[in-house]
């Protein structure tokens, strides 16, 4: 999985320093493809030239198949491409596609290839309606020319959270800033791509009867509800005066922008501010938002809700002393619980030492700046207060190390936890050690 993604990153960036992928004329420079190339396949969002103006169609159709693909998954792409050529899926490769895909309830590899194509099929199918919603929408202010291939690439972006948009009208899609048809088809479709298929298929086959859900799609969508509301509120309260982004819209446009913001802000990147006008304590809730990301299995980034929520759980637990962990009458395996707090652990500790290392690197900018970006490169978010392109190629190698572990992290220590595990034939004495 590692080296299909950096083989993928290579090729993406070989396209993009052809002379053909920019507006300009001459070769992209390395670095600059580099890091668009990454931020692409990881479906981050983060950018060091301005997509719109600086890239041409050819290049901008490179960093559209890279969004499609990264956020598909490599492992279902690889599946589906050699069905579609007709070579045979082996036993190894099924259960790297089950295992990449987060499926938890059977052990049984029969219909991985069905259930692949059906992934895609589904995926391809509601990225298909977003563009539809989207042609007609731009088709009162653009030519059918112009209007298909920005009504392609914002549905794709979108259902995959990437963060890329190819408005030349201004940062991000803030120009639709009070655009209700374009706002709501984009929550839609993020919310679609960051809670797992795993999720929607639940949602599909039991509709209204929430007590037949599993124990995973409660959590995830307990989990994106509560997040969606607390960060609404409190960007809602935090921007409410602030004449950069939103003191001058109606209350109602507000609630709109605040209830965006805090969707896309955790796990998409698109934003309808700029969050170097925002204030400082909105930032750091951002922060905490991008490092919790979307669901497990999805096509979002962060630790994942799925993790952050048995850590809560599991805290909480142990809070009240009991020994076993567990919510909406059904127990969590202790193990999950310990692969969790690893999970929680480590990326904690990988942020730590990027920050570390970005801000001597990057000492003249404001050491909250620098958290912000790391955040939103290691939760592949995509959301920037404009440091990006600012930063040195060493502090733009950074961004791109810290954009490849948060997609690929999270999910290969978990499957690296799954393979290992093996049941020990002694335990040792215990003994009681001093914490607190």
């Amino acid at each position: 999985m590692f080296y299909v993604f950096a083989i993928l990153i290579l090729i993406g960036t070989g396209l993009l320093c052809l002379p053909q992928a920019n507006n300009g004329t001459g070769f992209t420079p390395f670095m600059d493809a580099f890091f668009t190339s990454t931020s692409a396949i990881t479906v981050t969002g983060l950018t060091v030239q301005n997509t719109p103006t600086y890239w041409s169609g050819f290049g901008k159709i490179v960093i559209l198949l890279l969004m499609f693909i990264g956020g598909l998954g490599i492992m279902t792409t690889a599946a589906f491409l050699l069905v579609l050529i007709g070579q045979r899926v082996s036993l190894f490769q099924r259960q790297l596609v089950k295992e990449s895909l987060g499926i938890l309830p059977t052990n049984e590899l029969g219909g991985m290839v069905t259930l692949v194509i059906r992934i895609v099929a589904i995926a391809v199918f509601v990225q298909v309606i977003g563009s539809m919603v989207y042609f007609v929408r731009l088709l009162t202010e653009m030519d059918i020319k112009n209007a298909i291939p920005h009504a392609v690439f914002m549905a794709i972006s979108s259902f995959n959270n990437a963060g890329f948009t190819a408005f030349s009208s201004g940062s991000s899609i803030s120009f639709y800033q009070k655009d209700v048809t374009m706002i709501t088809t984009t929550v839609i479709l993020i919310l679609i791509g960051a809670v797992s298929v795993w999720v929607v298929a639940d949602i599909l086959a039991f509709r209204n009867k929430v007590f037949l859900y599993s124990l995973n799609s409660k959590l995830v969508l307990s989990g994106t509800l509560i997040l969606t509301i607390v960060g609404a509120l409190i960007f809602f309260a935090f921007e409410y005066s602030n004449p950069s982004t939103m003191s001058t819209l109606s209350v109602l446009d507000k609630i709109m922008v605040s209830v965006f913001e805090s969707v896309s802000g955790r796990t998409a990147g698109l934003t309808t501010v700029d969050y170097g006008n925002t204030e400082q304590h909105t930032n750091f809730l951002m922060i905490g938002l991008m490092f919790i990301g979307g669901a497990s299995g999805s096509v979002a980034g962060g630790i994942k809700i799925n993790t952050f929520a048995v850590i809560c759980i599991g805290i909480f637990s142990t809070l009240q002393g009991r020994t076993r962990t567990s919510i909406f009458g059904r127990e969590i395996a202790s193990l999950i619980v310990k692969r969790a707090m690893v999970i929680g652990a480590l990326a904690t500790a990988i942020v730590f030492i990027f920050s570390f290392i970005l801000t001597a690197i990057e000492s003249q900018f404001d050491f909250i700046d620098l958290l912000f970006e790391i955040i939103s490169a290691f939760g592949t978010v995509g959301l920037s207060t404009g440091l990006t392109s600012e930063l040195s190629r060493w502090g733009q190698l950074i961004l791109i190390i810290a954009m490849f572990i948060g997609r690929v992290g999270p999910l290969g220590l978990g499957l690296a936890m799954t393979q290992s595990s093996r049941i020990e034939n002694y335990r040792y004495t215990k003994e009681r050690v001093t914490i607190g």
